[in-house]
């Protein structure tokens, strides 16, 4: 993955809950190189950071070339 999209390192998060649809996925969230360390960890995660926001067709063309290196 990191030559497609270099990371400082990729979070594996499961999100879900027991109590509503009950079902198992993953979270990739890479990080992007540079992040200090405080910044790091959970603090990554703080809704006050708030989002990256990609275009669209960012999006699709890195699911793209994602879904081709997985199944090449």
């Amino acid at each position: 993955m990191t030559s497609l999209l270099p990371v400082e390192r990729l979070y594996v998060l499961s999100l879900g809950s027991q109590q509503a649809n009950r079902h198992v996925h993953w979270h990739l969230a890479p990080l992007p190189p540079g992040v200090p360390y405080e910044d790091q960890q959970i603090a990554v995660f703080a809704a006050s950071r708030g989002v990256l926001d990609l275009p669209d067709d960012e999006v699709a063309d890195l699911a793209r070339r994602l879904g081709e290196r997985m199944s090449g």
